[in-house]
């Protein structure tokens, strides 16, 4: 379990540290929802690292249908509630898409 966690915990920090190089910062303010961003603060990266381990726990925990269906209620309420989420922002990373952008700002 350790090393599970060790290696959850080194991807979430490598995501951490290439979501703030400038290539990717550049590629968030093309999207409608990040003009000005100039990338996390060190409270943020740390928060979600926390969120991290605690879905780690989680997930040991709980049934993978639980995980799974939590995983997608957190995702619809977050688009319904900021338009925003996990599956907006790697969209908008990969291969943004104007509907998107639109829909983001209320247009």
């Amino acid at each position: 379990m350790w090393l599970r966690l060790s290696l959850a915990v080194g991807l979430e920090a490598a995501w951490e540290i290439a979501e703030n190089t400038p290539m990717v910062i550049d590629r968030y303010r093309q999207g409608a929802l990040a003009e000005g961003y100039f990338g996390d603060s060190i409270v943020n990266s740390l928060a979600d690292t926390a969120a991290a381990i605690v879905g780690f726990f989680f997930a040991r925990a709980a049934p993978v249908w639980l995980s799974v269906a939590l995983f997608i209620a957190i995702e619809l309420f977050l688009a319904y509630w900021i338009r925003d989420n996990l599956t907006l922002n790697i969209i908008q990373l990969l291969h943004p898409t104007e509907a998107i952008s639109r829909w983001q700002v209320g247009g």
